[in-house]
C-alpha cells in the first residue's frame, strides 16, 4: 500500500490518462471522501485518524496506518473488493466502514486509444464484468472501434475518453503494463497470461478465451471465392520476414482459384532499409477504409492469412478460418486458432519473455540477434510450405462450413454463422 500522501503529491502520469482523477466522488461521515477510481482512494480532512484497507474476498488486512489529513491510496489498481475502515484515533468503532460493491453503481473502464487488436481481445471481458458485478458500465475507446460493438452490446455505453463524470464510483484501466514489477496494474504479467486473458485478470472475471460478438450481417459484394491477407505490422519483428513467403502464398491461392485481397491500411510500410510491399499478385484493397468495410470483406472471405496484428483479431472476431503467422509471440499470446504457424526450431517468443523489455521506439527491435544474420529468424525461418499446409486446412474447413450451411434452412444457417 502507498503511504498517506498530501493532495498535491498525487502522481501526475498514469497509463492512458493525462491527469489523475479529481476528488473522490463518495461522501462519508466526518468529511471523509472515498471512491475506487484507480484503486481505493480515501481523502481525510484535518484530524487524527487510523485507517485500514482489507480485501473482502480473502480477509487479508492489506494496509494500516495512523495519519493526519491527506490521501490514502491503495497499491493495487486492478479490481480488488476493498473494505475501507476509518477511525477517529482513540475511538473504539470506525466512523467509516465500507465494503466495495459495484452493483447499481456507475463504473467506467478505459481502453487504450489507437489500437484494434487489444480491444477486440478484451471487449468480451467487459461484458462478463458487467454481468458479474451488475454495475452501470460505461467505457472509453476510439469512436470508430466502438461502432463495432454498439449493436451487439446495448447494455454497455460508450463515452469519449475525456468525458468527465464526478459520480463515478469505480474506474479501471486496461493496458499492457511492461514495467509493473509490483503488479499494481495487473495481477499477472500480461506476457505470461497472454494478451487476451489480461483483461479478465484486471477486471476480476473468468479469463477463459471469449470471442467478441460483432454484427455480421453485411451483404456479400464479391461473387468469386476470395481470401483476405494482411502483411503489414507496426514493427519489423511482427512481420513475416521470409522474403519469398507472401508471393508463394498468393500464387498458391490463385492456382486454387481464389482471388487474394490485401486489406492492410498501407500498401507499402517500413523504414529504410526494410520496406514491406503489397504482394505483387494480390489485389490492392489497402487504404484508409472504415473498419466496418474491412469487417464486411472478412465476413464473406474463405479464410484470412496474416501476422499478429489487429486485422488478425478482426478476422477471428468475424468467425472465419484464420491463419496467424508469428514467431516473436508465443502461440498462447493470441486467440486460439488451429492454423497458428510457429517454428519451434528457432529463437522465438521474445515478446512474451519477461526478461526483456519491448522497445516501441525501435522499429528494428530484436533483443537477442539484432545486427546479426540471425535477426528475425523467428519468422524468417517460417517456410512457405509451413504456411501453405495450414492454409489448405483452413480452406478445407471453409468448404465444409459452406457445404453444411447450404444444407440447413435459412434461419438455422444464420444462427450457425453467428455462433462462436
Amino acid at each position: 500500500m502507498s503511504q498517506p500522501l498530501p493532495a498535491d503529491d498525487l502522481p501526475a502520469v498514469r497509463p492512458y490518462r493525462a491527469v489523475p482523477p479529481g476528488l473522490p466522488t463518495q461522501t462519508g461521515p466526518a468529511g471523509i471522501r472515498y471512491d475506487f477510481n484507480d484503486g481505493a482512494r480515501i481523502l481525510l480532512p484535518p484530524g487524527d485518524w487510523h485507517v485500514e484497507l482489507s480485501d473482502a474476498d480473502t480477509g487479508n488486512l492489506l494496509f494500516t496506518t495512523d495519519t493526519r489529513e491527506g490521501w490514502v491510496l491503495s497499491g493495487k489498481k486492478f479490481l480488488v473488493r476493498f473494505v475501507l475502515r476509518v477511525w477517529v484515533k482513540g475511538e473504539p468503532s470506525p466512523c467509516l466502514e465500507h465494503e466495495m460493491s459495484l452493483e447499481n453503481r456507475p463504473v467506467r473502464v478505459h481502453f487504450p486509444v489507437g489500437t484494434l487488436g487489444d480491444i477486440l481481445a478484451w471487449f468480451p471481458y467487459l461484458e462478463r464484468f458487467r454481468q458479474r458485478y451488475r454495475g452501470s458500465v460505461t467505457y472509453t475507446m476510439a469512436e470508430e472501434i466502438a461502432t463495432l460493438f454498439s449493436d451487439t452490446y446495448p447494455a454497455l455505453v460508450h463515452v469519449q475518453p475525456d468525458a468527465p463524470d464526478d459520480t463515478l464510483y469505480a474506474s479501471y484501466w486496461l493496458g499492457l503494463f511492461f514495467d509493473d514489477e509490483g503488479h499494481s496494474r495487473q495481477p499477472v504479467d500480461f506476457r505470461m497470461a497472454g494478451l487476451n486473458r489480461t483483461a479478465g485478470n484486471i477486471l476480476g472475471v473468468d479469463n477463459s478465451e471469449a470471442r467478441p460478438n460483432l454484427k455480421l450481417d453485411a451483404p456479400r459484394t464479391i461473387a468469386e471465392p476470395y481470401v483476405c491477407i494482411a502483411v503489414q505490422a507496426s514493427t519489423q519483428c511482427k512481420k513475416w520476414n521470409n522474403p519469398a513467403g507472401w508471393n508463394d502464398v498468393v500464387r498458391h491461392l490463385k492456382e486454387k482459384g481464389y482471388r487474394v485481397l490485401c486489406i492492410d491500411k498501407d500498401a507499402v510500410h517500413g523504414q529504410t532499409p526494410a520496406w514491406t510491399h503489397l504482394p505483387r499478385e494480390a489485389e490492392d484493397f489497402t487504404g484508409e477504409r472504415p473498419l466496418a468495410e474491412r469487417a464486411a470483406l472478412l465476413q464473406h472471405a474463405s479464410a484470412f492469412v496474416g501476422v499478429s496484428s489487429g486485422l488478425a483479431w478482426l478476422a477471428w472476431a468475424c468467425r472465419i478460418p484464420t491463419v496467424l503467422i508469428s514467431g516473436f509471440t508465443l502461440p498462447q499470446n493470441e486467440f486460439h486458432t488451429p492454423y497458428r504457424v510457429f517454428n519451434v526450431h528457432t529463437c522465438n517468443g521474445c515478446w512474451n519473455d519477461v526478461r526483456v523489455r519491448f522497445d516501441h521506439h525501435d522499429f528494428f527491435w530484436c533483443p537477442h540477434h539484432k545486427g546479426t544474420p540471425r535477426q528475425y529468424e523467428c519468422s524468417a525461418l517460417i517456410t512457405s510450405l509451413q504456411v501453405i499446409k495450414q492454409l489448405d486446412l483452413a480452406l478445407e474447413e471453409s468448404r465444409w462450413r459452406q457445404d453444411a450451411a447450404h444444407a440447413l434452412p435459412a434461419s438455422l444457417r444464420l444462427a450457425c454463422e453467428t455462433q462462436p
